[in-house]
């Protein structure tokens, strides 16, 4: 069976088209800026030139039309027909409490993803927009959808409760959901068969360190804690989002910036984090640049990101009482060597010892943890879009 996997998001459709026989990529892609003038379409099949289609495209419907007209095409194409397609995943940010694995779309699913747009809505919108447009053109093939809040959904009370009135909690399910969860979910797997152990086995703590990061904790096969909350601007610093503060600073720069709350989500999602600190950008290639030039806010930017990354490694430890790996994934996590350096410095008496040779790699699968260390350091590319291919083909051939 051939898989189209499919995470649209507010103006773009990324996609990818697996064969599963051997799980072999035969194309991905991207359509950019759908809805805005300058859409363009960027195609990459396996074994042939890549290909870029300028196109404005209206809205999401039309970009998946384009997309299947560029599948099928004779000369760039992967597939012959689109009746090659036996399924479709879909990526959705938020489950809410009700889904702790992926399920086949119905109404009933499409009512949840539509109930959490208040509490995701700069992601849970656009990704009903590319099931129902993919849906229209597709009808008479299973769709699946995969949660990035699914993982975490094995947290206890104790880890995902906020002390709060109670009544918020069952009212409108104000609670910690977590996100990234394929990710976590994919790097995490693959730790435990680089260890040798089986998956119950082990206590790993993955660190998904991209523009937006997040970390787990997992033990006995189960998410213990994760960084990101009930929206995923909690926890890490990270490109513009501010993660953890002083929950009174919210009300506090309302009122002295004359902020309405749109504004203000805006303000902690968007002007925050790294960018906010250092003034230089989101990037934290372009943050390090600037770092060792003398930068003085780059510096403390930098700072400020180790900090909060060893302290959610210090409570994880904690909470697993141990830990056999961290894991590193994610454009940052895959890609900084510098990074992943400054996370694990002056963690020895954790039993974290990176080795500076080793860790000198990027984006490949790889233990740099010094000889001597008693926790392993890997670092693992994610492959998100592998956890839902396998997930929708496991439910389409039910």
């Amino acid at each position: 069976m051939k898989v189209l996997v499919v995470n649209a998001g507010s103006s773009s459709i990324k996609y990818q088209v697996f064969d599963m026989t051997d799980e072999s990529v035969l194309a991905k892609g991207l359509v950019d800026r759908v809805g805005i003038p300058g859409t363009s379409l960027k195609h990459e099949p396996t074994g042939k030139d890549e290909v870029i289609i300028k196109k404005d495209l209206p809205d999401h419907t039309e970009g998946m039309k384009l997309v299947f007209e560029v599948l099928v095409n004779p000369e760039y194409g992967c597939i012959k027909s689109m009746d090659e397609i036996g399924a479709v995943g879909h990526r959705v940010v938020h489950g809410g409490e009700e889904f702790a694995s992926s399920v086949v779309i119905d109404d009933h699913v499409k009512k949840v993803i539509k109930d959490c747009f208040d509490i995701a809505p700069l992601h849970n919108p656009p990704n009903l927009m590319g099931i129902e447009a993919c849906q229209s053109l597709m009808p008479n093939v299973p769709h699946v959808v995969v949660f990035d809040t699914a993982f975490h959904q094995t947290m206890e009370a104790a880890n995902y409760m906020y002390a709060l009135p109670y009544d918020v909690y069952e009212k409108f399910r104000v609670r910690r959901y977590g996100f990234h969860g394929t990710s976590h979910f994919y790097v995490s797997h693959r730790a435990a068969e680089m260890l040798g152990k089986p998956y119950e086995d082990c206590k790993i703590i993955t660190l998904h360190l991209g523009n937006g990061a997040s970390m787990a904790a997992i033990k006995g096969g189960k998410v213990v804690d994760t960084s990101m909350g009930f929206t995923p601007l909690e926890g890490l610093v990270m490109g513009t989002r501010s993660g953890d503060i002083d929950p009174a600073i919210v009300f506090y720069l309302m009122d002295k910036l004359e902020m309405n709350s749109s504004e203000a989500n805006s303000y902690f999602n968007k002007k925050s984090g790294m960018l906010g600190l250092s003034g230089v950008s989101n990037d934290l290639r372009d943050i390090l640049a600037a770092a060792k030039t003398g930068n003085t806010r780059a510096q403390i930017a930098l700072a400020v990101y180790y900090n909060k990354v060893k302290g959610y490694i210090g409570n994880y430890i904690a909470k697993l009482n141990g830990c056999d790996c961290l894991v590193f994934t994610a454009g940052v996590g895959e890609n900084a060597a510098d990074i992943r350096e400054s996370v694990c410095s002056d963690l020895d008496y954790l039993g974290i010892k990176i080795d500076a040779e080793k860790n000198n790699v990027r984006g490949k699968e790889v233990d740099v943890a010094a000889a001597d260390s008693k926790v392993r350091i890997f670092v693992i590319p994610t492959n998100e879009e592998l956890v839902i291919a396998r997930d929708t083909f496991q439910l389409a051939t039910k």
